[in-house]
């Protein structure tokens, strides 16, 4: 008997923006659906996120070969959405990430390079605010899971997210715990030491919003990223024989430019003198998703079970102690309050591992963990992986 064909359907989810430069404006959130439910009196929906730079597509739903992990979980039986933040991928951007005068300005030369400066004249009115922020983020979050929730009469959601989707989904998943069955991060972002709330009962900013004093780190809405940068970052994590195939790194980058019909007219010629493109991303502060906010109302690994996943090669997410900002996976496993929390350190894997060859057991990793919020029966502990996927206890 034939499987049940899987279901796309793009969803524009309206939400009222509570981002200072769009608040209280009604703009359209993208969310993807692909729906291998076989019995709808069973359906299990799962949201995805992406992290900071890198929109959902391609980070969850790439191509459709072995690195599509939204794919392969709808085809395991799973409703599956995926969400672009307003300013990211194919949601809603603010104008003001149409202008490169408003990125950051270390990385304005990179749209310079070869090609005119698009936008007005020689001297725009730059726009000094950060472009993001923790409550507006966990406000759009609320809005597609409530959409999840009423499309098919459900009372919770699943999270799954990568890298720093930890600092929206965290947070949410401890205001609105009774929305979430179960929280996934793969490579999450987690700074112990990271901003806090204005007190320890709330997440209220610790500044008045949105921030605007430049030259500081927080005086641009906007980060670009070049097709060199991209390649470089992502160069420095790899090192394990086969760890992703060769043409990788190009499939990605055009599935990134895809989600960007502005930003892939911009940066450095090609051969062809075709721009290269350039990845447009919003400069967001974040705060409460800390050593102190973590642990709130006991919520993670207790209401909330809390799987963690990430390569033994990423240094994006782990720094040296001293760094600022200081990043530790194995910091957020030791926060989590409750006893319902797993950690895997994957071999031959770096931060980009979504389209690297271990990625294949992190779909298996989330599927299990989808359906028994366990693994191998482990519902608590730090194991390791190796490239066949084999599991021990870790030191």
């Amino acid at each position: 008997m034939p499987a049940a064909p899987i279901i796309t359907t793009d969803h524009p989810v309206p939400h009222v923006s509570q981002l200072p430069v769009t608040k209280g404006e009604t703009i359209n959130l993208f969310v993807r659906e692909r729906d291998g439910t076989k019995n709808p009196a069973e359906r299990t929906a799962v949201l995805m996120l992406h992290g900071r730079s890198v929109p959902v597509l391609p980070g969850a739903d790439f191509g459709t070969g072995k690195y599509n992990w939204m794919m392969f979980l709808a085809e395991a039986g799973y409703d599956v959405f995926a969400m672009d933040l307003q300013g990211h991928g194919r949601s809603y951007r603010p104008p003001v990430m149409d202008e490169p005068r408003n990125a950051n300005p270390k990385q304005q030369g990179i749209v310079h390079n070869g090609h005119p400066l698009p936008g007005p004249g020689p001297d725009p009115v730059m726009d000094p605010r950060q472009l993001g922020d923790t409550r507006s983020d966990v406000s759009e979050v609320h809005t597609v899971v409530e959409f999840i929730k009423k499309r098919h009469n459900l009372k919770k959601v699943a999270l799954m997210g990568w890298s720093a989707a930890a600092q929206v989904f965290g947070p949410y998943s401890i205001q609105y715990s009774e929305n979430v069955s179960s929280l996934f991060l793969l490579a999450p972002v987690f700074p112990p030491d990271g901003p806090a709330a204005e007190s320890g009962t709330d997440w209220d900013p610790p500044l008045p919003l949105p921030l605007s004093t430049p030259p500081g780190t927080w005086g641009f809405p906007m980060n670009l990223l070049s097709r060199k940068g991209f390649a470089d970052a992502w160069a420095k994590e790899l090192g394990c024989p086969g760890q992703r195939d060769d043409d990788i790194e190009d499939k990605v980058w055009a599935a990134i430019m895809e989600s960007d019909t502005l930003g892939r007219t911009w940066g450095p010629p090609t051969a062809s003198g075709a721009p290269q493109g350039v990845l447009r991303y919003r400069n967001p502060f974040w705060w409460g998703w800390n050593k102190t906010g973590a642990k709130l109302q006991g919520v993670l690994g207790d209401k909330v079970p809390v799987l963690i996943a990430y390569g033994e090669r990423d240094k994006t997410v782990n720094s040296p102690p001293g760094t600022v900002p200081f990043l530790s996976v194995t910091e957020l496993y030791k926060t989590i309050p409750g006893p319902k929390k797993l950690m895997f350190k994957l071999a031959c894997s770096g931060h980009q591992i979504p389209w690297e060859r271990m990625s294949k057991h992190v779909h298996h990793l989330s599927r299990e963990w989808l359906k028994h919020t366990a693994i191998d029966g482990h519902t608590q502990g730090s194991f390791l992986m190796d490239k066949d996927g084999n599991i021990t206890t870790a030191p």
